[in-house]
């Protein structure tokens, strides 16, 4: 700008003042932005931008270069100035230090030397402090080792207890140190990789507790069901001493109380010493153990507590109870000794449901929610009808009447054992009542084979005693009272056989054989003496009656054991009273009050009896004329009559006269009725000789014989051989065979066809038939005498002649049957 300024004219700068005035002083006012910005540009390192911005925005940016290029050359004039002034300076350093190089490199060889042997010592030194530091290293790892450990040594200790617990079987303190290994002692480690592998084994061990409970729970059942049959033995051994020691309080005190089905203050007691023992293990066993050290509870009870704390008490609660329920199928099922009437299969059978329930009950009070109160009743509502069924079906396998009552006798020990400890037991007594028919039949069963011994041991004569002791004897059997009897000399003769007292004992004996049964069943008088009265009627019209029958119906019975038979049913028919006295003397009852009461059925089977007795007689009688009549011998070709009876009309009338005579004792109407009887019937077989197909003829001789034999028939009917009969009425029994022997013995034809269906008609009992049967039996013994002859007579051709009228005219008349 100087050389710019010495160039100019002094013609130029004084014609333009003004303007050069204005021209310097916008060039000092640029000069003095880029002056300002150029500070700034220096005075900044690197955020130029707003610098550079307001350069470009002016767009002077030329003049500022150039304002750049005199600054710069101004700091060089500056730089130069500042050298010039230091240079002497600088060369006298220069000097200075040329002259210390010697001293400084004797100086660089004595350090090195000391460095040197300063490298040795430090060396030394840092390798005991490396080596100390490494030792403070391990012992600081050392202690926090120590530490960590402390921190898990009870978590180990805690595993190896856990072990120890597993190995010992003892799975409930398992669980809880399992608890307190996962809760309190793994978190305290948590950062530690090995916890890992304790909490994999933590669901093995859950699960090898849980697998390892249930399976002393499988073992505890197997336990339970074999040693629940001792367990019901105690529990109903126990019953049956409190019972004993109840009855015997009572009869001390006079009366007598029965037990079935209602439990007492002692019965209860009796409960609480079977449960005080199954859980303190003081009842004895059989081979000196006690109940506890045979079921020992402990294992349910801990597998039930470990299930409840792992969360799954719903899954052992079915399982025991599935299992339980299966063994009460098991228990129900009855033993095979049961078929064989053996008290020890129903003891088994008892004992072994008893035990069940006993410990099912025993569980209801000692677990929280195992067992139930509506579970254990539901479980015996569907046991009690099966065993009922089953006691009934083996019941009635039973033939001895003996053991039936010695199984009522442990049906009622089991009911009142399960009724003591609160379990309902009213459908057994309804099977001890369906068991006493059972047992009713099977004593009527065995009076049967008594009846049958008494009837096939029977003499069927009256019975003789020869002293006063064999006389009280018999009365004291059978209450017979006959003043005369008493008073007569010995031999002594009752008038019934020894079957009378026999029958009457025996049924006496049933009765006291039927209330034995009704001991202690809780039956009021009444019942017992209906019962009785019922039993009593079962036998009398059912077994007795039978037997009679049977005894009457006997083809081997003869006539005069049948007369006995009826006598003894009169004197049995007595009995009935005497029973009626003697079961409401032995039920407590009273024989006035009968309004209630099922009177005896005896009286009315006795009579029954009697009559087919007496049918029988009539029956042997006809038999024995039958027999009789087949003794006969008649020559129908006979031409005189012998002049007396036949031989076998002469014995039937013996044996009438005799048999008649064992009649005596007998009803006269009994008596009447088979003499009337016994007439018609040989009535009808002389009747029937004459009419008898197999006769083909008949002589006038003959007839006449038979008319013979008729006659004694009739003599023997007018004699009178039954009391108070009247000979006219057993004259009339023969009128048949009278008839027909009058009309062809006195050829009264004109008569019998005179008078032919009229009411005084002469011969009403003939009918046309029998009369053309006679006749042509004699026409036909006739021919057989014209063969013989060879010329006949005048009379006997007049004969055959009236014969054949005769005969014409019987066929003219109606043929009617009398």
């Amino acid at each position: 700008m100087n050389r710019a300024t010495d160039n100019i004219g002094p013609s130029a700068g004084a014609s333009g003042n003004n303007n050069q005035e204005g021209l310097t002083t916008a060039t000092m006012t640029d000069s003095q932005n880029y002056e300002q910005l150029a500070q700034e540009i220096e005075a900044l390192d690197t955020y130029w931008g707003p610098t550079f911005r307001t350069i470009i925005e002016d767009g002077r940016h030329q003049r500022f270069l150039d304002h750049l290029e005199q600054r710069i050359k101004g700091h060089d004039r500056d730089i130069e100035k500042l050298c010039n002034v230091h240079y002497q300076g600088f060369i006298d350093s220069i000097l200075e230090l040329h002259n210390v190089r010697a001293e400084a490199q004797d100086l660089k060889g004595r350090i090195s030397s000391m460095d040197n042997e300063l490298q040795l010592e430090v060396t030394s030194v840092l390798q005991r402090a490396e080596d100390l530091a490494n030792a403070q290293r391990v012992e600081g790892n050392i202690v926090a080792t120590i530490e960590q450990l402390e921190i898990c040594l009870p978590l180990f200790k805690m595993y190896q207890k856990l072990k120890e617990q597993l190995e010992q079987k003892r799975y409930y303190p398992a669980l809880k140190s399992l608890e307190q290994l996962e809760h309190t002692y793994l978190p305290q480690v948590s950062r530690y990789r090995f916890t890992n592998h304790f909490r994999e084994c933590i669901p093995k061990f859950r699960k090898q507790i849980q697998e390892s409970s249930m399976s002393e729970l499988k073992d505890f059942l197997e336990n339970v069901r074999k040693y629940s049959s001792k367990i019901g033995e105690v529990a109903m051994k126990h019953t049956n001493e409190q019972q004993i020691m109840y009855t015997s309080g009572e009869g001390q005190g006079g009366g007598r109380k029965v037990l079935f089905g209602s439990p007492s203050q002692s019965a209860l007691a009796d409960m609480d010493d079977v449960d005080a023992a199954l859980t303190d293990g003081t009842l004895d066993g059989e081979e000196g153990m006690s109940a506890q050290d045979l079921v020992d509870f402990s294992p349910l009870y801990r597998c039930f507590h470990i299930f409840t704390v792992l969360g799954d008490r719903q899954t052992f609660e079915n399982y025991y109870r599935k299992q339980r329920q299966e063994q009460s199928i098991l228990v129900l099922q009855a033993t095979g000794n049961m078929q064989h009437e053996s008290l020890y299969g129903y003891e088994e059978y008892f004992n072994a449901i008893v035990g069940f329930f006993v410990i099912e009950n025993h569980l209801l009070y000692t677990t929280n929610g195992l067992v139930s109160q509506a579970i254990l009743e539901e479980m015996w509502a569907g046991a009690l009808p099966k065993i009922a069924n089953t006691l009934r079906t083996y019941a009635s396998y039973c033939t001895d009447a003996g053991t039936i009552l010695e199984i009522k006798k442990l049906i009622m020990l089991f009911s009142n054992t399960l009724g003591n400890y609160g379990y309902n037991v009213s459908q057994l007594s309804v099977t001890l009542q369906e068991i006493r028919e059972h047992y009713t039949d099977v004593l009527m069963q065995r009076c049967v084979h008594s009846f049958r011994e008494i009837f096939d041991e029977d003499t069927y004569h009256p019975l003789q005693v020869q002293n006063d002791n064999e006389y009280d004897n018999v009365i004291r059997t059978f209450p017979y009272i006959d003043a005369s009897l008493e008073n007569a000399s010995f031999p002594r003769k009752f008038p019934f056989s020894l079957m009378v007292p026999r029958v009457y004992q025996q049924v006496k004996d049933f009765v006291n054989a039927s209330l034995k049964y009704t001991e202690e069943l809780n039956l009021s008088q009444t019942e017992v003496d209906d019962m009785m009265r019922k039993s009593t009627n079962q036998l009398l019209t059912i077994t007795l009656s039978g037997c009679l029958t049977t005894l009457i119906q006997k083809h081997s019975i003869g006539l005069l054991q049948l007369i006995q038979i009826t006598i003894n049913t009169n004197y049995l028919e007595l009995t009935n009273a005497y029973l009626e006295e003697y079961i409401s003397e032995v039920t407590g009852g009273s024989v006035k009050n009968m309004s209630h009461k099922a009177e005896l059925q005896g009286k009315s089977m006795f009579k029954d009896a009697r009559a087919e007795a007496e049918e029988q007689i009539y029956e042997k009688l006809k038999i024995k004329i039958d027999e009789t009549f087949e003794l006969a011998n008649y020559d129908w070709n006979l031409t005189e009559p012998q002049g007396l009876a036949s031989d076998y009309i002469i014995d039937l009338v013996a044996f009438l006269q005799s048999i008649f005579l064992a009649f005596t004792n007998l009803p006269a109407k009994v008596a009447r009725t088979a003499c009337v009887a016994a007439c018609q019937h040989i009535n009808k077989r002389l009747t029937s000789l004459m009419l008898d197909d197999d006769v083909k003829q008949i002589s006038l001789g003959a007839l006449r014989q038979l008319e013979l034999d008729l006659i004694q028939c009739e003599q023997y009917a007018q004699s009178q051989p039954v009391k108070d009969l009247d000979p006219t009425l057993l004259l009339e029994c023969f009128i048949d065979s009278r008839q027909i022997l009058d009309l062809f013995n006195q050829c009264d034809f004109s008569s019998y066809f005179r008078d032919f269906g009229e009411a005084t008609s002469k011969y009403p009992r003939v009918t046309p038939q029998a009369a053309i049967k006679v006749l042509e039996k004699i026409r036909e013994s006739d021919r057989d005498k014209k063969k013989i002859l060879s010329v006949l007579k005048k009379d006997e051709r007049d004969k055959k002649k009236l014969h054949d009228t005769i005969l014409k005219q019987l066929k003219e008349l109606p043929q009617t049957s009398a």
